[in-house]
């Protein structure tokens, strides 16, 4: 998998569209990444930006927007909602694919040793790259903001990790580090109540509020420090604010771990909380962009609560995400534009055609799609056909027993359909790669050594494809029968189509496999294993879909028998 790193840098700045024009150009000219979104914020004089690509080339892409900052923000003019100390406020880098947290926090000191040698900016490593443990909140170091910085940094315990230790009046300081994916949330309140808002942020975020006595008083304990009552939900920081362009006060929220706490789990939260002070949670707006799973758990929750089935196409999952949490309140929603896969991996051109331009592609003299696609799809529908058999049965009276089995079924029938829907594209794109691979110059011997390896790696690659769709089989053809036998009986003749569906993709990619598997003679231990593995799952998919087939079928025999017969 290529490495795939995701830079989210804020800025001060959120009013002069030359000034975020200026960082845009700087981190678009580097080669290779790509400028996903740029969020700016004049209330909080503020703007998010956010980019991907390589690991190398989204340092390179941070230091260059880092330089233009320095030179074009000047921290003694400025003010905002936001808390900061920083032209360049916080840069951290989050892993997306094919790399780890420490390897993007590795990238985070390069770049710190750089902006502090190059820049003289003084900077701080914060969460996975921090120096020390008291230094991994980004709160604990930016305590004080560019106000107290100059104070804060003549206290040694507070010289930075790079860059001079002295206060920058016009760069200020700026925070590096590695983190998991954050979401940046804020839930909207109808208040202009800083003070309730704050109140509802004490309730739901992890750190929670004071301790007070009877008489308002800090409880302190043995030691004099503050006692704190914890909150509600555990990764989560919230705060209170106005926003004047809305009109209205806000829970401005980070969700520091989605995997614990994510939107849906926040915005129900403060709307409990709101509701106990009679306000309102009326909606809420996402800063930057989010992972798709993060939509897809929000839209399922909020299904699951109408008592609607939860295994219902992405598209109207997240469609169920943005209604519920209100996300298009304040300004149009496109997921589009604010899902991170919807932008880093485009769906692929196959897979997005109308069913009569796919048909017409195949028929064509090309070579792909070629069989591989087409197994690969045809898995898809019998995938398609199992979640609608399962969906059919959520919330239909008299089959309340199967419900929580049949929503479950049709959760996994959707994960399952959009992986062989993917591999639709993949089949035709390892195909093109292997005749790539063998149009390459082989006239002296250096040429025909890169050829052969080339080649050999798009075979390998030929092989990989139809084996994954191959290995997805038994689950599939399982899923297919356990939907046949407990799922509504009006749809068992869906399920019986599946369960061909489910054995044609097999077959079809089993035979893809061998047929790929010809051009790797070299590796004869890996042909062995393979063919074997192929033969076994095959036999075992095929007889388990007769299986379904034949019990559909004496199900359906038997209904019609049972009709009485006229004279």
């Amino acid at each position: 998998m290529t490495a795939l790193v995701e830079c989210v840098p804020n800025f001060s700045e959120g009013r002069d569209r030359a000034v975020l024009d200026a960082i845009a150009g700087a981190i678009s000219a580097v080669e290779g990444v790509q400028l996903l979104d740029v969020d700016p914020g004049a209330a909080t004089h503020r703007t998010v930006f956010t980019f991907v690509g390589s690991p190398e080339v989204v340092l390179e892409a941070a230091f260059r927007a880092i330089r233009v900052a320095s030179e074009r923000i000047d921290m003694g003019r400025h003010k905002g909602e936001h808390p900061r100390m920083g032209a360049t406020d916080v840069c951290p880098f989050v892993p997306v694919a094919g790399v780890t947290l420490e390897e993007c926090a590795e990238l985070a000191r390069r770049l710190g040793r750089r902006v502090g040698d190059e820049l003289r900016i003084p900077v701080f490593l914060y969460e996975a790259a921090a120096s020390r443990p008291g230094r991994r909140s980004l709160a604990d170091i930016r305590k004080g903001e560019y106000e107290g910085l100059a104070e804060k940094m003549r206290d040694p315990e507070w010289a930075p990790d790079f860059g001079p230790a002295e206060f920058n009046p016009r760069s200020g300081a700026t925070v590096i580090g590695a983190r998991p994916f954050l979401i940046a949330y804020n839930v909207n309140l109808n208040t202009r109540s800083v003070a309730l808002a704050n109140e509802v942020a004490r309730d739901v975020r992890e750190q929670g509020r004071l301790k007070r006595d009877p008489l308002g008083q800090k409880v302190l304990d043995e030691a004099g420090d503050a006692v704190r009552e914890p909150g509600l939900l555990p990764t989560v920081r919230a705060v209170g604010w106005y926003i004047a362009e809305y009109h209205r006060a806000q829970v401005s929220i980070n969700l520091t771990d989605p995997e614990v706490a994510g939107m849906h789990t926040a915005f129900d939260a403060c709307a409990a909380s709101a509701e106990r002070r009679g306000l309102r949670a009326t909606g809420s707006e996402l800063v930057g962009l989010v992972p798709k799973r993060a939509l897809v758990e929000a839209g399922r929750h909020y299904l699951a609560r109408q008592g609607a089935p939860r295994g219902l196409p992405e598209a109207r999952v997240i469609e169920a995400a943005v209604q519920s949490l209100g996300l298009a309140e304040l300004s149009p929603f496109d997921p589009k534009r604010k899902v991170v896969e919807y932008r880093v991996v485009p769906e692929g051109r196959l897979v997005s055609m109308s069913v009569r331009d796919f048909a017409d592609e195949t028929s064509s003299d090309s070579p792909a799609p070629g069989g591989g696609s087409i197994a690969a799809l045809v898995g898809g529908l019998a995938a398609a056909l199992a979640s609608m058999v399962a969906n059919l049965t959520v919330g239909r009276k008299g089959h309340e027993a199967a419900w929580a089995d049949m929503d479950r079924a049709g959760v996994a029938a959707q994960g399952h359909k959009e992986a062989l829907l993917a591999a639709v594209d993949e089949d035709t794109a390892a195909f093109d790669r292997v005749l790539a691979a063998r149009r390459l110059p082989k006239r002296t011997e250096e040429e025909r050594a890169i050829r052969e390896r080339a080649v050999g790696e798009a075979n390998r690659g030929a092989v990989a494809v139809p084996l994954s769709v191959l290995r997805r089989a038994p689950a599939l053809v399982d899923l297919v029968a356990d939907v046949a036998r407990r799922g509504n009986p009006n749809a068992l003749s869906d399920a019986a189509v599946a369960a061909a569906c489910a054995a044609t993709c097999a077959e079809g990619a089993a035979l893809n496999v061998l047929t790929n598997l010809s051009s790797l003679g070299a590796d004869p231990e890996f042909v062995r294993e393979t063919r074997a593995e192929v033969s076994e799952t095959l036999d075992r998919v095929v007889q388990a879909s007769a299986n379904v087939r034949a019990m559909v079928r004496a199900s359906l025999e038997e209904a019609l028998d049972a009709i009485p017969r006229g004279k």
